[in-house]
C-alpha cells in the first residue's frame, strides 16, 4: 500500500465545485454539501457486484464459525467499530463474531491518536492479539487507500489464509492492493479537500451497512424484513420484539408478551413455540437443525 505522492489520490484532490465555499452563504454551503452527498449512493451502487462477492465471503466465514474483523484508522476505523457494535443487538450475534479494530485502540474512538495509522506492524499486531484464524475474514477500510495500519493488517490476514476484503474510495490505490475482493466506490474529491469523513465516510457507512445486513439476511437472522434475532436489551427493543410476535402470529400484545417471556426473550423461539406447539427446548433444537432459519423451521411444522 506504498504511495509516495498522496496529492495524486482522488480523495486528496481539490473539488472545483466547492472552490469558493469560504465566501458562500450558509444556504449555499449547505446546497454544495448536499449536491456532493447526492453522488455517494450511485458510486456505491456501481460497486454492487464487488459488494455481493464480499457478502458471499462473509456468509461462508460466519456459517463456518469464523469471525469478521473490520480494520481501519480514524473515521474508517470508527465506522467499522460502529457497525460491529450494532450486530449483537440487531442480529443476536456473539460480541466476538463481528469485531471492529481501530488504530490507536479504544482511545481513538473519541480522540485522534496521532501516528497510530502509520504503523503497519500495529495492524498485524492487533489481529495477532485477537488470535486471527484462517477461517476468519478481514475487511480493511482505508478511504485514501494507503493507510499503513490497514495495509499491515491485510498483509497479515493474507499470510494467515483469511478471506480478505479491501474498501477504499481511491481508485489509484485500489489497483495496487492485494485482497480477494476490492470495493471501490469513487465519490470524487471532498467538499473540504482531503476531509474523507464526508463523502468517503458516507460511502463507507453505506457499504458496511450492506455487508453485515445482507450477510445476516443470508444467514437466516431476518424473517421477511423483521429482525427476529434481535436481543431485547432495552425497553424499545423489548417492545419491538413483542410487536414482531404480534405481527407474525396475529396475536394481541398481552399474548405476545407472554410468549416472549416463555421463550426467554427469544423472538424466533416464541413464534415457533406458538405455531408448532413446541416447548422452548424443542423450538431451539428445531431452529438449530434449520441453521437458525425461522422460515425453514416453520416449514417443518
Amino acid at each position: 500500500m506504498k504511495f509516495t505522492d498522496r496529492s495524486k489520490l482522488t480523495t486528496e484532490a481539490a473539488n472545483p465545485r466547492s472552490r469558493n465555499i469560504d465566501t458562500a452563504s450558509t444556504l449555499e454551503i449547505i446546497d454544495t454539501i448536499n449536491a456532493e452527498d447526492a453522488l455517494v449512493a450511485p458510486a456505491v451502487a456501481r460497486e454492487r457486484a464487488n459488494i455481493a462477492a464480499a457478502v458471499e465471503q462473509i456468509v461462508a466465514v460466519l456459517r463456518d464459525g469464523g469471525r469478521l474483523f473490520y480494520v481501519g484508522a480514524g473515521t474508517s476505523g470508527r465506522l467499522g467499530v460502529l457497525d460491529a457494535a450494532e450486530c449483537p443487538p440487531t442480529f443476536g450475534t456473539r460480541p466476538s463474531e463481528v469485531q471492529g479494530v481501530v488504530a490507536g485502540g479504544r482511545r481513538a474512538l473519541v480522540r485522534a491518536v496521532e501516528g497510530a495509522e502509520d504503523d503497519p506492524a500495529g495492524g498485524a499486531a492487533a489481529l495477532r492479539k485477537r488470535k486471527l484464524k484462517s477461517r476468519d475474514a478481514v475487511v480493511g477500510i482505508a478511504a485514501c487507500g494507503v493507510t499503513p495500519f490497514v495495509g499491515g493488517a491485510l498483509s497479515y490476514a493474507k499470510e494467515t489464509g483469511c478471506a480478505t476484503i479491501f474498501l477504499t474510495c481511491a481508485p489509484e490505490a485500489a489497483a495496487a492492493v492485494k485482497a480477494d475482493v476490492v470495493i471501490n466506490p469513487v465519490v470524487g474529491p471532498e467538499v473540504i479537500t482531503g476531509s474523507t469523513r464526508m463523502k468517503a465516510g458516507t460511502a463507507t457507512k453505506l457499504v458496511l451497512n450492506t455487508l453485515t445486513t445482507a450477510a445476516m439476511v443470508r444467514l437466516g437472522k431476518v424473517y421477511g424484513n423483521l429482525m427476529v434475532d434481535l436481543v431485547a436489551t432495552n425497553e424499545k427493543l423489548r417492545e419491538r420484539s413483542e410487536r414482531i410476535i404480534m405481527d407474525v402470529l396475529g396475536l394481541p400484545r398481552a399474548e405476545g408478551r407472554r410468549l416472549l417471556d416463555a421463550a426467554g426473550g427469544r423472538v424466533k423461539a416464541a413464534i415457533l413455540m406458538h405455531r408448532a406447539g413446541l416447548t422452548l427446548a424443542e423450538a431451539r433444537a428445531q431452529l438449530r437443525t434449520c441453521g437458525g432459519s425461522l422460515k425453514r423451521a416453520l416449514g417443518k411444522t
